[in-house]
């Protein structure tokens, strides 16, 4: 008997709302459904699968580790963990890292010890700014940092300690500054917001504003972060380097893993001010040091640079065969967006789906290209013509 899966999940499953494709396999940038058809992944699981799916080097190490030592709390030393502390410290140039199961956790985390610094070093001061169309997860402090109403309306009252202010403006920022603000927290590019990317020198104006202040500077990059833009930090590209930094998503290599780490002269958790069960366990540690290591060694972030001019050549190559309809094409790396003039995103992902090409509708006008930091030169290719198809479709239904 055959399982109508989609079904079986409107039964069983609580809010949320998903392609109607039921994926059972995955191999690079390619996944396959219930049915045997083939599509390409220009989704990567949101920028998880940094190196594909089902990477050999990854596949080998959770295979190597399940079969070592799966799970043991962190009263107790494991050496996946220290191995990849080691390696995300040496390339990352800061000092201390904890270690969570996601993006949420090591923003909460983040956030939890520059509270802790603002109450040791600016009296007691405990707000953190935001950006306006940010995204840090969907924690009930998180979302309260989020820059978007939409996420909060159903869950006021909202956690205080959070203001947001218009991305890429520094005087804004300056003007929100007060003795109760403890850190600024941004990420490079917008991801969730719909590829937002900032002027050249503005995380250069907040990087001297809070030194001056003695704010504490966080970046997000759960999602720019492990070669996403081109660069294995975002914060290289833009020249800076942050106090307190969050990683997320391609950290793990499809793996479920958040790190956040730290300045040394900002490290101020201590034993009992933060822990966590799951966070760090040696398989999914194996697992990430795996895909990190073979991310570095190989020069992946190069790679997602090249591919990533490729398409964004070819994207505005589709927008100027529709000047009318596709207002702009923005990105960095293998980070991308497609912008329209009116709500065609719902319409442009379910053709495209029809075209056998998975894409992320982030905003009712704007769809996400987020390929697979490994992906080849002909599937950038192959994925802009069936775009194009899809593109031309939706616009004339």
């Amino acid at each position: 008997m055959t399982t109508d899966w989609i079904a079986l999940e409107k039964k069983l499953y609580m809010g949320s709302r998903r392609q109607p494709i039921v994926i059972v396999r995955g191999e690079g940038t390619r996944v396959w459904d219930e049915h045997g058809r083939e599509y390409l992944d220009f989704t990567a699981g949101w920028a998880v699968n940094s190196l594909g799916h089902c990477h050999p080097a990854v596949v080998k190490a959770i295979q190597e580790q399940a079969a070592t030592l799966t799970q043991t709390s962190n009263q107790f030393y494991t050496i996946p963990q220290l191995k990849l502390a080691e390696l995300l410290v040496k390339h990352t140039g800061l000092d201390r890292i904890f270690f969570g199961n996601s993006g949420a956790e090591a923003n909460e985390g983040a956030v939890k010890l520059a509270r802790k610094y603002g109450k040791q070093h600016r009296n007691g001061a405990y707000e953190v700014i935001s950006a306006n169309n940010s995204f840090h997860g969907r924690t009930l402090a998180m979302v309260a940092a989020t820059g978007n109403p939409h996420y909060q309306e159903s869950f006021v009252p909202m956690p205080e300690g959070f203001l947001q202010v218009p991305f890429n403006d520094i005087e804004a920022i300056k003007l929100a500054t007060t003795p109760k603000t403890c850190a600024v927290l941004l990420e490079p590019v917008q991801g969730e917001g719909g590829v937002n990317i900032p002027s050249q020198d503005y995380l250069r104006q907040v990087r001297q504003w809070c030194d001056q202040q003695g704010l504490l500077l966080i970046l997000d990059e759960v999602q720019t972060g492990m070669g996403r833009l081109g660069t294995l930090f975002g914060f290289q590209a833009f020249g800076v380097k942050p106090d307190v930094l969050t990683l997320a998503k391609g950290l793990g290599g499809g793996v479920p893993i958040g790190a956040f780490l730290a300045q040394e002269r900002c490290a101020v958790l201590v034993p009992g001010d933060h822990g966590t069960t799951l966070g760090g366990n040696p398989l999914i540690c194996a697992a990430a040091l795996a895909a990190s290591s073979w991310l570095i060694e190989h020069n992946v972030p190069d790679h997602a640079r090249r591919m990533g001019e490729r398409l964004m050549n070819g994207l505005k190559a589709v927008q100027r065969r529709f000047p009318k309809e596709i207002k702009d094409v923005r990105g960095m790396g293998l980070l991308q967006a497609v912008e329209t003039h009116r709500e065609l995103s719902s319409a442009i992902v379910s053709a495209s789906n029809a075209e056998a090409l998975l894409l992320n509708p982030t905003r009712p006008t704007i769809v996400r290209f987020m390929p697979p930091l490994t992906v080849t030169e002909q599937e950038v290719d192959t994925a802009l013509v069936r775009f194009e198809r899809a593109f031309a479709k939706a616009v004339a239904a």
